[in-house]
């Protein structure tokens, strides 16, 4: 185990507040040449699970389909802690960031996908959020749901 995760571990409640309030994370699959493939994503947290959303055909849901197993983290940095003294070498960030492993299926339900992309329009545009979505865009975006298998947050300063 990592030394920060040991001594710097989030909570669970603070590991959800922060999977709720940021903004992107990134979402690793595995290339079917088994090499890592990353992308940065919006996200939803609920029912413990990561929700993202997107065009149906591309990449990560090629990989997916190849091999369900993905990772995805989320960091805020929130400033430099620098010393007195100026010594760059000394320089440490504080932040807190969120690490996931877990496997990875396209949501096929719609009722299901409806409910997914109105939690991420509350989230994003919540100004939208008495606005329809319309049934042939819920049926031609892709959903997919991460459950997680592993989840550790840590922080620093």
């Amino acid at each position: 185990m990592q030394h920060r995760m040991k001594t710097h571990p989030l909570t669970e409640q603070q590991i959800n507040h922060l999977l709720q309030r940021a903004q992107t994370g990134s979402l690793a699959t595995l290339n079917a040449d088994g090499t890592p493939y990353s992308t940065p994503i919006h996200f939803v947290y609920c029912d413990h699970a990561i929700f993202v959303h997107g065009l149906p055909k591309g990449k990560k849901l090629d990989n997916i389909a190849h091999d369900s197993r993905v990772g995805f983290s989320v960091c805020e940095m929130d400033k430099l802690l620098l010393t007195p003294h100026g010594k760059p070498c000394d320089t440490n960030t504080k932040y807190e960031s969120v690490i996931i492993s877990g496997t990875a299926k396209l949501v096929d339900d719609i009722e299901e996908k409806g409910n997914v992309l109105k939690k991420i329009v509350e989230k994003y545009t919540p100004h939208l959020v008495n606005n329809e979505i319309p049934t042939n865009m819920v049926k031609g975006t892709a959903v997919i749901r991460i459950d997680v298998t592993e989840m550790t947050g840590k922080y620093y300063g």
